[in-house]
């Protein structure tokens, strides 16, 4: 049975690829991934605001030292600068591509284009295969409209597609007003595949100090079916490659979407959970699947159930929704 699939142009070995995590921080867990099956991976994000920090931390160390005290200027350090998260990042690159025979694919989470560029000329240069940009932006002032938002994710693309060769694939959330002309103008603008959807980890309220606090919960495998529900719709209408990511914990979750359409699958939190040999489990029960419904590869039935090939394409819009609607029954009915 053929499990390979097609992704940024790259040929995978499966459709499994974990996605942007801590598991791609230790040399060790990589390499177990790898053994469990693993087509490729994401690495954990180079975030903007860190590196923002870093290099401000730094020209403050380096050259502000005689500030206020002019003797203070003979006693700068003379020393070369220290490393920084982003050497440490190409250096994880290097190091995984050492250790791997999978591709490795960067990723950088920012909102701006400014500096990303010169990362992203780095990343490639250190040997990354492939990169995932997530931009992830929260609009919270009142007076910014969506088309600038939107314009702001072509922006960045722009900025960086001018400066690598290598693949690039944007990591998206769910929010826009029109996800499928969004995938559309972001292929125009350069992209080679689009990662479908971004999770917003949303901020609580601790009731007894009344601070605002981060809260992490992991996904869940509802979360599959909006995926589901956009990657069958843009399948053979775009050119680029669909990636699903967010919600996939099993055979089942991973099989629905490369129905509807899916180059990869991306997981993450249930390896979180059961550990990267679990990835072997899923890759497996997959194939087993496969033989039984009498599939020869991936390929032959990627996208046999998307909105152009289902039975009832109307099923992926409003007409889901009344159907749910009206097949609902409580028990206090």
């Amino acid at each position: 049975m053929d499990l390979s699939t097609s992704y940024l142009g790259l040929k995978l070995k499966n459709p499994l690829v974990p996605s942007a995590s801590p598991l791609s921080r230790d040399l060790a867990t990589a390499k177990r991934l790898e053994d469990a099956g693993a087509a490729a991976i994401v690495m954990y994000s180079l975030f903007e605001e860190d590196v923002r920090h870093e290099d401000e931390a730094l020209d403050e160390f380096f050259h502000r030292q005689d500030v206020g005290h002019a003797e203070a200027d003979s006693y700068r350090s003379m020393v070369n600068t220290p490393g920084n998260g982003v050497d440490d990042y190409l250096a994880r690159i290097d190091a995984l591509k050492r250790a791997l025979e999978i591709p490795v694919i960067a990723s950088l989470n920012g909102i701006t284009p400014e500096g990303w560029h010169e990362h992203a000329l780095e990343i490639e240069q250190a040997g990354a295969d492939a990169l995932e940009l997530n931009v992830y932006y929260v609009p919270a002032n009142l007076d910014e409209t969506g088309e600038r938002v939107e314009q702001c994710h072509i922006d960045i693309l722009m900025t960086i597609r001018s400066q690598v060769n290598i693949p690039i694939t944007m990591k998206l959330s769910p929010q826009f007003s029109a996800i499928g002309n969004m995938v559309k103008r972001l292929e125009a603008a350069g992209a080679n595949g689009v990662s479908l959807f971004n999770r917003f980890y949303q901020p609580g309220i601790d009731l007894e100090t009344l601070r605002v606090v981060p809260e992490l919960h992991l996904s869940t495998p509802a979360e599959v079916l909006l995926r589901m529900r956009w990657i069958a719709i843009l399948h053979g209408r775009v050119g680029l490659s669909l990636a699903a990511t967010g919600g996939i914990h099993g055979a089942e979750d991973a099989l629905r979407l490369l129905l509807t359409g899916a180059d990869v699958i991306h997981l993450c939190a249930i390896l979180l959970k059961q550990g990267a040999e679990h990835l072997g489990v899923i890759l497996a029960e997959m194939a087993a699947w496969l033989e039984v419904h009498e599939y020869e590869s991936i390929e032959q039935m990627k996208g046999s159930v998307s909105q152009q090939h289902a039975e009832n394409p109307t099923a992926y819009e409003r007409a889901n929704y009344l159907e749910v609607l009206r097949g609902y029954s409580s028990r206090f009915c």
